[in-house]
């Protein structure tokens, strides 16, 4: 089965008065319709990762790629117009927290429907039954209810439904969601991952999980990068996540809270070496 994304030595760079910041070097990797989860720190560079292939990376910077290729796209390669046309209709993107996401000053309801006819010729009826349909297959209980409401009106996980409903009304192909469970409580995260998989299964989109919870992407996902100052450091199987070679990567998973271990005190700090930058 041939790729639904490739990525070859994707880098961005942000020039600032006090010099050049990489923050992605080197980057590539191959995505199929699969759930792709990639961890790393705070400052790794995987949430530029997803801004960059979706063509959302600041105008000051500098993204370059040998390859960036969507389906047979070269994403390198294409005007504006069309950036804008794949982006919310075949490629969606999640972000992290739904408060900063959706437009405070617009119901729910609205900002779906506009997102429909942003790709769509549509009418705002027929728009409007989409978007109550979309609400209530991510398991919002009262869609009708949700619909007229604002950003501020509606919990957190909420929130991250009416946002996932929004990301996925167009059916796109390849979605990117970037710390998409961090701002919700645990019950509700398991309520989000759960939709997450179930609409990948059913529509068998290709899915990039962006987290820095190695519990969380070892468990949800196929297979997982690990990112370090901008670069991959490992790539393997979610399954052999425990098996993992780096030292970058042992030493985060030797710093995660397990239950019923020994008395692990002073608690376990990962010490960064110098070599792993490079």
């Amino acid at each position: 089965m041939s790729a639904l994304l490739t990525v070859e030595d994707l880098r961005v760079a942000f020039h600032t008065r006090t010099g050049t910041v990489d923050a992605v070097r080197g980057v590539s990797f191959e995505l199929g319709r699969e759930r792709l989860g990639i961890v790393g720190e705070s400052g790794s560079g995987k949430s530029q990762t997803g801004r960059a292939i979706m063509g959302l990376t600041p105008p000051h910077a500098e993204v370059t790629a040998r390859k960036l290729d969507f389906d047979g796209i070269d994403l390198t390669n294409i005007s504006a117009r069309a950036r804008r046309d794949l982006r919310g209709d075949r490629i969606a993107m999640i972000l992290q927290d739904p408060k900063y996401s959706l437009d405070p000053v617009m119901t729910i309801g609205r900002q779906i429907v506009e997102s429909i006819q942003a790709h769509e010729k549509i009418g705002k009826s027929e728009a409007s039954k989409r978007a109550l349909a979309m609400l209530e297959s991510v398991q919002i209980r009262d869609p009708a209810r949700v619909y007229d409401l604002y950003p501020h009106e509606v919990s957190g996980g909420m929130g991250q439904r009416a946002m996932i409903a929004m990301m996925l009304i167009a059916n796109p192909q390849l979605l990117i969601a970037d710390e998409p469970t961090s701002a919700l409580d645990v019950t509700v995260q398991l309520d989000v991952l759960r939709i997450l998989d179930q609409l990948v299964t059913e529509r068998g989109m290709g899915l990039i999980f962006i987290s820095h919870d190695l519990r969380l992407v070892s468990s949800f996902c196929d297979r997982v990068i690990v990112m370090y100052a901008g670069r991959i450091v490992e790539q393997l199987k979610a399954s052999e996540l425990n098996q993992a070679q780096h030292p970058y990567t042992r030493g985060l998973l030797d710093c995660m809270p397990r239950l019923g271990a020994a008395d692990r005190h002073p608690l376990p700090t990962l010490d960064r070496k110098p070599e792993w930058a490079l």
